[in-house]
């Protein structure tokens, strides 16, 4: 008997959901529940359950990478088992990576296999439950309506004793990393997502687990081939050695080690050679397809990956009004991975917001938001940043707590958008969340609404942040985001954030193609920071594609800083071997997010629009959120019958699931925070940066000669004559930082400039001597020039 659950909205649960568990018994109206606090703190059932409380058995994953370049087709094929006595409906939620693009899904129950097709949504969502009530068995795939990189998949009636074999396919494209490499994830954990007051359920997840672990396994390949040499393939997860196909090493595969625990996600990071070089890759079209259609002619893929030179990289910008939008729920108090030295992920916050603080420019303006169920402001509006309200500021900073609650993003931005620019000072919003919001879609609209009068650096906080919120908030305001997972020094990925906010991006950006006619899928690209690449589709047409000799030709023009560069390829018109149709669908994946954007412009013709989303949807067969897929297995089944009846589960068997983990619902007459008090900073360079004025100098006292190891007296019994102490002191952190933090380097470099500017403005007539002296009383051997004065 299928069992049916009542669904209620929940304003915040803050523990991680391993993949094993996505999904929950039965469905209602296909709509998600997972957890709900009532006034008694209980809980109704979360998980892929049975009506005994009991995880639908997941036995097996398996999961195979075809890497392309930069794009890459992922095959995961999970095996389940119904040990019930009765036939079960099921629902199972996964993440998929921001723009990635789900294009096949098929189930084997026994012997039986199920291909899905492509259907409008709503004509989809009427053949399953036709199907369900017919007892036919069923299944049914779709974008969530809050967030397009999470799906949800009905499995419907599986009868009892039966295993299941569910097969889906997406293709993405692969993330740059400041190393140049490019990574790969494949997330383990879908983080809760908050649901603001007063709108559908949505997405909110949460999870039970197994005490004894994992209980299934996991087999992952990956196949790599590449326009490049493949220089090395590295993972946080051990791996078997690397194994090239071929002579020239553009053809390689890697296995996950056997022994692996999938606790946590699974990342590849694949280098090339010549990583900034431009290339183009052209892909043969469907022989079935019409020819004229997408599918059926040929498409190109060009990777422009700008080189930044060193004269652009020392440049340094001193206006701009830094917005800085610290997620203050209560999921900010996990910690950021597991192990002895981690930190929670408030506390790697806060480290973070003192950096940024001695890092602005004088003269620049600033201002800290902090939100969660409501939010607050540090100023009223932004002020210009000085030696005072740095101050007020770093004392507000160490007083913040992960006390706000849910994971309202939406109100704050929407506050911050009605503020007037400051005139020749560009906005710009740093924003950290662990990614925790039901509404991803309003909230991305509203920032692409405010596009031209901002932009946007976003930071997901830890395992599980949403691809498609972090990702989102960049692409939609030209910015540039990152995650940071694992034991990943969050101060290092948020600075060199900075230096792309402070320093010139890739503008006027044009392409000029020549011997080919061809129709773009891609959106104009608007900006490019340092350490980003755009992949540009388009869809080849004309006879000239037909001869087997036609070459084609792509120039970037651009500029950067007060320079005019262009990068050009060549490239032949002779398709690459069979990649699946992989950049076709990335094309058309890439085309439909423009179409679907475009749908909530204000004036735009919805309904136009939709026909076109669900057309191009349907040739391509990838997914869309006017679409779903859909398949029925024609059986002998009886059809359902009797009432549908919820089910709970109590709060003690959740994962960390006590009082003290996880934030009561709105609902709730109490909320209950664990008290916190502020922390001193971790380590000396924290605590050297702490004593940094805004202007760049720091000043001689008890605290900064406790950095060097020394006394305030031994300091100054050695200082060069007529230096005074706060030149003295600064030359000192200069060489301390040097000397001993040169491995953290892209933490310091932006304060340490501001140190150096203001050395020169004091005319130093021993500086030579102050250095060497510096030298030896810290005990370094750092050469004047590597200061950069």
């Amino acid at each position: 008997m299928l069992c049916k659950v009542r669904f209620v909205e929940i304003q915040s649960l803050t523990a991680k959901i391993p993949l094993y568990c996505f999904g929950l018994t039965l469905s209602a109206d296909r709509k998600l529940v997972l957890g709900f606090l009532q006034k008694q703190s209980k809980m109704v059932d979360c998980g892929l359950l049975t009506h005994n409380r009991e995880p639908v058995p997941l036995k097996h994953i398996e999961v195979d990478l075809q890497v392309q370049g930069h794009v890459a087709a992922v095959t995961s094929t999970l095996q389940y088992v119904n040990e019930e006595e009765h036939p079960l409906e099921a629902v199972f939620v996964f993440p998929m990576p921001s723009g990635a693009a789900l294009c096949q899904f098929s189930a084997k129950i026994g012997d039986q296999e199920i291909v899905a097709e492509v259907q409008e949504k709503q004509e989809a969502r009427e053949q399953y439950d036709d199907a369900l009530s017919s007892g036919e068995q069923a299944f049914l795939l779709e974008e969530s309506e809050e967030s397009a990189d999470v799906f949800k998949l009905s499995v419907g009636s599986l009868p009892p004793g039966q295993s299941a074999a569910i097969t889906f396919i997406y293709i993405t494209e692969l993330s740059v990393e400041a190393d140049h490499s490019l990574r790969f994830c494949l997330p383990t954990v879908l983080n809760p997502r908050y649901t603001p007051a007063g709108t559908s359920a949505g997405i909110v997840s949460e999870i039970t687990s197994s005490s004894t672990g994992i209980p299934y396994s996991l087999s992952f390949t990956a196949h790599i081939t590449s326009p490049n040499p493949i220089t090395k393939v590295e993972s946080k997860c051990p791996l078997e050695p690397l194994m090239f196909l071929n002579t020239d090493q553009t053809k390689a595969k890697v296995s996950l080690c056997a022994d692996h625990k999938f606790n946590r996600d699974v990342e590849l990071y694949l280098y090339y050679q010549n990583p900034h070089q431009l290339t183009a890759i052209v892909e043969a079209g469907a022989p079935t397809a019409q020819p004229g259609s997408l599918m059926g002619d040929p498409v190109v893929m060009v990777s422009f990956y700008p080189e930044f030179p060193e004269s652009v990289m020392s440049s340094v910008s001193s206006c701009g009004e830094f917005v800085f939008v610290m997620d203050r729920s209560g999921s900010m108090s996990d910690m950021m991975y597991n192990g002895p030295d981690a930190q929670k992920r408030i506390e790697c916050a806060r480290d973070t917001l003192l950096l940024l603080l001695k890092s602005l420019p004088v003269g620049c303006f600033f201002n800290i938001y902090g939100f969660g169920s409501d939010y607050e402001s540090f100023f009223p509006k932004s002020v210009q940043y000085t030696q005072d309200t740095m101050e007020q500021a770093v004392k507000k900073v160490k007083e913040m707590r992960a006390d706000m609650g849910g994971t309202e993003i939406l109100r704050p931005l929407e506050h911050i958008y009605t503020q007037d620019c400051i005139p020749n000072h560009p906005r710009q919003l740093f924003i950290f969340t662990d990614g925790e919001v039901g509404n991803t879609k309003d909230v991305l609209h509203c920032v692409r609404r405010n596009a031209d009068f901002h932009r946007c650096f976003s930071f997901g906080i830890g395992e599980g942040a949403s691809s498609a919120l972090i990702t989102g908030l960049a692409e939609n305001s030209s910015g540039h985001a990152q995650f940071i997972t694992g034991a990943e020094r969050m101060q290092a990925k948020v600075m060199q954030s900075l230096r792309y906010a402070l320093q010139p991006a890739v503008i006027d950006i044009t392409e000029d193609w020549s011997g080919v006619s061809f129709t773009p899928l891609s959106p104009p690209i608007k900006t490019l920071f340092h350490g980003q690449r755009a992949l540009i589709y388009a869809q080849l047409k004309g006879e000239e594609c037909q001869k087997p000799d036609a070459k084609g030709k792509i120039s970037v023009r651009y500029r950067l800083g007060d320079q005019d560069v262009s990068n050009t390829v060549n490239f032949s018109l002779k398709p690459a071997e069979n990649s699946g149709l992989a950049i076709h669908r990335l094309g058309a994946r890439s085309l439909i997010r423009s179409l679907e954007r475009d749908e909530q412009d204000d004036g735009a013709d919805k309904e136009a629009l939709k026909a076109r989303v669900v057309e191009l949807s349907k040739q391509s067969g990838v997914s869309s959120s006017h679409t779903a897929f859909i398949a029925v297995h024609k059986g002998s089944g009886q059809a359902v019958k009797g009432p549908m009846m919820p089910r709970r589960i109590h709060a003690d068997l959740m994962l960390g699931c006590s009082l003290r983990s996880f934030h009561l619902c709105r609902a709730s007459p109490f909320d209950i925070f664990l008290p916190q008090t502020p922390e001193a900073p971790k380590d000396l360079l924290l605590q050297l940066i702490s004593l940094q004025k805004a202007s760049g100098c720091w000043e001689m006292e008890s605290k900064l000669a406790e950095v060097f190891g020394r006394t305030e007296k031994k300091l100054m019994k050695k200082i060069p004559a007529q230096v005074k102490p706060d030149v003295w002191a600064t030359l000192l952190a200069l060489i301390w930082l040097h000397g001993f933090k040169i491995d953290a380097q892209v933490e310091w470099q932006i304060l340490a400039m501001k140190a150096v500017a203001w050395i020169r403005t004091q005319k130093v007539v021993n500086q030579s001597e102050c250095v060497r002296v510096g030298n030896v009383l810290l005990g370094c051997q750092v050469k004047e020039d590597a200061l950069g004065l």
